[in-house]
């Protein structure tokens, strides 16, 4: 344990303010809403699927080519 470790001390009005470019934010903010309207899209198209198959085989089943005797 005799290997020497760099110890750095920052003082507080040392540190400099980070500054970010406002067009980077805006870009990022652009993804993200295209990201969740994606998301969301990709929801509706999902459910409107869904359904339509649903209601196709519900239609298929309810007008068989072939009756039974019973349904008469």
């Amino acid at each position: 344990m005799t290997s020497k470790l760099k110890i750095r001390v920052i003082k507080k009005g040392e540190s400099k303010p980070v500054v970010k470019p406002a067009e980077s934010e805006n870009r990022s903010k652009r993804q993200a809403a295209r990201d969740m309207v994606s998301n969301v899209t990709g929801w509706v198209s999902d459910l409107q699927t869904r359904k339509r198959e649903e209601t196709r085989l519900a239609f298929e089943q309810l007008f068989k080519a072939n009756p039974q005797p019973t349904e008469t």
